[in-house]
């Protein structure tokens, strides 16, 4: 049996899940999601827990089962809680800056960019070298600060562009001089 596909998913409150045919819909005070199951995995409610089941122990049901579950899970999570990202922008005269929806960097280049989220995730400059990506969709929020931090990879020589708060940059010694 799969690790994470056999435990149940617990449903906090003011979560509901509803399954029809092979479409679960999680709605949550955050907003309502919506997955396709494959039809091979069954899905059993037993009080305030979800319990994904496979039929049999092929390769494919397997891989299947686990990440049924873990999706559902990011759901319930997500819809109640939320997901956030907090983004550093490390170097001289790189910043930030909200501009109505819109979020500005100043990243060293000729021109600024400009960054409209998609509908579902809200940004938040916190400090001029700092923002924080939130929504209730772990998928998009990931997908968000991954091109956030694509405008401007951090390089490993003063560690200057895009990171994310918790990445550690590894560092190269520079050139030493000769003679």
């Amino acid at each position: 049996m799969s690790r994470i596909g056999k435990k149940p998913v617990k449903i906090v409150k003011d979560v509901t899940v509803t399954q029809k045919a092979d479409v679960l819909n999680v709605k949550g005070k955050l907003g309502e999601m919506t997955l396709k199951v494959h039809p091979n995995m069954k899905i059993e409610f037993q009080g305030d827990e979800v319990i994904v089941t496979r039929p049999d122990d092929t390769k494919e049901n397997k891989s299947l089962h686990g990440l049924t579950r873990a999706l559902l899970q990011n759901m319930v999570k997500g819809v109640s809680e939320g997901y956030t990202k907090q983004l550093d922008i490390v170097g001289v005269g790189y910043k930030a800056e909200a501009k109505g929806e819109a979020v500005l960097f100043n990243l060293g280049f000729s021109h600024p960019i400009y960054f409209i989220p998609p509908t579902g995730i809200k940004m938040e400059v916190v400090t001029p070298t700092q923002v924080k990506v939130s929504g209730f969709d772990k998928e998009l929020v990931g997908m968000v600060a991954a091109k956030i931090r694509s405008f401007k990879k951090p390089e490993p020589y003063k560690g200057k562009g895009v990171k994310y708060s918790t990445e550690k940059i590894i560092r190269k010694a520079g050139k030493t001089a000769g003679k």
